[in-house]
């Protein structure tokens, strides 16, 4: 017994072979779509964590600078510096950075303490770390009864995904910038607080 393929058997062949390679070219656009939306929410996810622990790390260190080893019995205030002392306020900072950020050393800081001095009613300055430039504390209005504390971290950082491409949801930022192929992010957190002097 033959079959014979009637012009209706061969059309209908015809068209499941043409719909099974357009739903072949529709998944593979949605996959890459996809990709592409999980690359630029990881980049955008790192971004806010990396923003987030650069926020926290100056506050902590302007707490510590301010409030130093304050206790009833023994009233004195952190040193600045060095980074490689742990009871400086700029061993603190990098340390609230540490494990956090892969390069945390890498990052700028500056310690404005009155541990440091006080020039016309103004804590004196320590940097730390790689170059950057740093405004100094502002005058405490009610100086000299108090004093303005100021911590200062600047820090450059490339996203998980490199390129543009995979980094749209950041370049509305004025904090990110580059080319398709080189994409980078410097964010620059400070706390300042005031001390009794």
């Amino acid at each position: 017994m033959h079959h014979r393929l009637t012009k209706t058997s061969e059309g209908r062949c015809e068209r499941e072979r043409s719909e099974r390679g357009q739903s072949l070219v529709e998944s593979a656009i949605l996959t890459l779509f996809l990709v592409f939306l999980m690359l630029n929410t990881a980049n955008f996810a790192y971004f806010f964590m990396v923003a987030l622990h650069l926020t926290g790390a100056p506050r902590s260190g302007a707490e510590y600078s301010m409030l130093g080893f304050a206790t009833p019995g023994a009233l004195s205030l952190a040193a600045a510096g060095p980074s490689s002392s742990s009871t400086s306020v700029s061993w603190l900072t990098y340390q609230d950075m540490t494990g956090a950020l892969p390069n945390a050393s890498g990052a700028a800081l500056q310690v404005c303490s009155q541990a440091l001095g006080v020039t016309a009613g103004v804590a004196g300055c320590q940097s730390f770390g790689g170059p950057a430039n740093f405004p100094g504390p502002g005058t405490d209005p009610e100086t000299p009864n108090f004093i303005m504390q100021r911590v200062d971290v600047s820090y450059t950082f490339q996203p998980l995904v490199p390129g543009t491409l995979f980094n749209l949801g950041l370049l509305p930022s004025s904090l990110c910038s580059g080319s398709l192929t080189a994409f980078s992010c410097t964010f620059h957190g400070y706390a300042e607080m005031r001390a009794m002097n």
